[in-house]
């Protein structure tokens, strides 16, 4: 398994109303970063703060500056340290990387994701909750 090229697949796949976050994350941002809960709407994740719509991609998804226009995009999250445990815990099976293209993906997982898992579950262990199995 390749490490992570932030190809932004994953958020840009997931950001537009696919994810969710929990009363206490949501009670958190209310708190301590009303940046970021400014985009709740009864206790769902990402609506536009002036017009109430959900958005189609999520607000805190950033483009990286290019080196050069021949550079592959790269993305960012500008609150990962505050993101949504959906988020955290992605990616949690190789069988939802491939579905997904994740560029992480080598074509020797492909052909052993029991491996593929192994690695992906040692990678992620810092990412999940202790009951994750």
């Amino acid at each position: 398994m390749k490490d992570c090229n932030q190809c932004g697949k994953c958020c840009i796949k997931y950001g537009g109303g696919d994810l969710s976050a929990s009363k206490e994350e949501i009670d958190l941002w209310e708190l301590f970063n009303p940046e970021i809960f400014d985009y709740v709407k009864n206790n769902q994740i990402w609506f536009d703060p002036k017009s109430g719509i959900r958005l189609k991609t999520c607000p805190f998804l950033e483009i990286e500056p290019q080196a050069n226009g021949l550079s592959p995009k790269k993305y960012s999250c500008s609150i990962y340290e505050n993101r949504p445990e959906d988020c955290r815990h992605y990616p949690s099976l190789i069988s939802e990387m491939i579905r997904d293209e994740c560029e992480m993906i080598e074509i020797k997982d492909i052909s052993d994701q029991t491996q593929a898992q192994k690695a992906l579950d040692i990678l992620m262990k810092d990412s999940r909750p202790s009951n994750f199995s």
